[in-house]
């Protein structure tokens, strides 16, 4: 069950310009109302500044960005090489690490010249990049693969309990 999260909260973890890592003059507005001590001039301040708000994401300028997002981008992009990716949304939520792993179910698994092309249920492609034997049997599949993140850069797949053996995204 997903928690309802208050408005201010929400506002001031979450919301990141669209083209910018900086915080937003629409924010920074809702954030002064919070200092005004009387109840209908702070009414009138947060109704002001939530308008400003929801013009500037309405034209695109902020996007509310939800630490769910942040992590389906991650896992989705694991294997391919994105800069900005880490600093989208990562201090708002206290975690600036990358996914580490990955354990997805496995779609489908080729053998092109001796190597395995492993398509995960995901989407992802996988291609062993190494002349490691790894143990297959088609007859009994393979029901999930685990994707670790190795030394400088690369990765390394195994299958279900198997052994490791040194992988590229190609899609």
């Amino acid at each position: 069950m997903r928690h309802k999260i208050p408005l201010t909260l929400l506002l001031a973890s979450t919301v990141l310009p669209a083209t910018a890592q900086d915080r937003p003059a629409s924010t920074d507005s809702v954030y002064a109302c919070a200092a005004i001590e009387a109840d209908d001039a702070r009414l009138d301040c947060y109704d002001e500044a939530v308008g400003a708000l929801k013009q500037a994401e309405d034209a695109g300028e902020v996007v509310a960005v939800t630490r769910e997002d942040v992590e389906k981008v991650r896992k989705e992009s694991f294997g391919f090489s994105i800069p900005s990716l880490p600093g989208l949304a990562a201090s708002a939520f206290g975690d600036a690490g990358e996914t580490e792993s990955l354990t997805v179910p496995v779609a489908e698994v080729d053998q092109v010249r001796g190597q395995f092309v492993v398509t995960l249920e995901n989407g992802q492609v996988w291609r062993q990049t190494d002349s490691k034997d790894v143990f297959y049997s088609a007859k009994r599949g393979v029901n999930e693969a685990t994707i670790k993140s190795a030394a400088l850069g690369s990765y390394m797949m195994k299958f279900d309990r198997g052994v490791l053996f040194r992988v590229e995204r190609v899609k």
